[in-house]
């Protein structure tokens, strides 16, 4: 991960806290030049290091990326492999780098279905990295919102079962509690690449007041002056959570 050059140019109250992205169009990236899929996921990897370095570079406190739904294991067996593959080098590969620049690795996801191999790389790399007091870095892998909403009713289920807690206990904010990513600050700005309008699953809880950015930039292409573009718009935004009055990040 090597330091991005640009920074935003607003002032730092305008910087979200937390940021989330949909990356997409690697296989439209590579289809463009006539190579596979798994090319334009290589691509999309060197991506990522540059919009971690720009989160990194810019105070931004949390960076979500959907890296791996639950719906692509639908894909062709041959790209899900290559993927879990590319997903364990750059594992091997980044995780010094990121403890280097005090980031904090989490993957969110229902990681159990992944392959031994792929489980002990992960825990391997959060534990590194636990203690990092930097920009959280959370990777999703193999997850989808509505099995993150439904893994915490079951969690409640369960203290209702046993008698810890009423059916009438049951709050948004007791559900929040089992969320993933309940311990950061709210996501504050959805981007999506690659020219799709829509969420795909995407954080489906936590980014109920977050707001869209979409753009035509296939994600491979994604680079500072995207991210910073991105930024810039979200500062031009009114923010009233339901409310008659603009509240300011340092409100949230």
């Amino acid at each position: 991960m090597s330091p991005a050059k640009q920074q935003v140019n607003n002032p730092k109250a305008s910087v979200p806290r937390h940021v989330a992205i949909i990356m997409d169009g690697n296989g439209r990236w590579a289809k463009q030049l006539g190579k596979m899929r798994i090319f334009g996921h290589q691509e999309g990897a060197k991506a990522v290091r540059r919009a971690v370095s720009f989160a990194v570079n810019n105070g931004i406190e949390a960076l979500t990326l959907y890296a791996f739904s639950s719906e692509n294991w639908n894909r062709p067996p041959q790209e899900v492999t290559a993927l879990m593959e590319l997903f364990i080098r750059a594992l091997d590969k980044e995780v010094k780098s990121l403890h280097k620049h005090n980031v904090r690795l989490k993957i969110i996801g229902d990681t159990e279905r992944f392959s031994e191999r792929l489980q002990g790389r992960i825990q391997r790399a959060e534990a590194v990295t636990e203690a990092n007091t930097g920009l959280t870095l959370n990777i999703a892998a193999n997850y989808g919102g509505r099995w993150d909403i439904i893994q915490a009713v079951q969690q409640i289920a369960q203290q209702v079962k046993s008698g810890d807690i009423e059916p009438d206990d049951i709050s948004e904010q007791l559900v929040s509690q089992h969320i993933n990513l309940c311990d950061l600050a709210p996501v504050d700005l959805v981007i999506r690449t690659g020219g799709e309008h829509r969420i795909s699953n995407f954080l489906l809880w936590q980014i109920a007041y977050a707001e869209l950015y979409f753009t035509e930039v296939l994600w491979p292409d994604f680079d500072e002056l995207v991210f910073e573009g991105a930024l810039n718009a979200f500062a031009q935004r009114e923010r009233r959570f339901g409310g008659t009055e603009p509240a300011s990040i340092k409100e949230l």
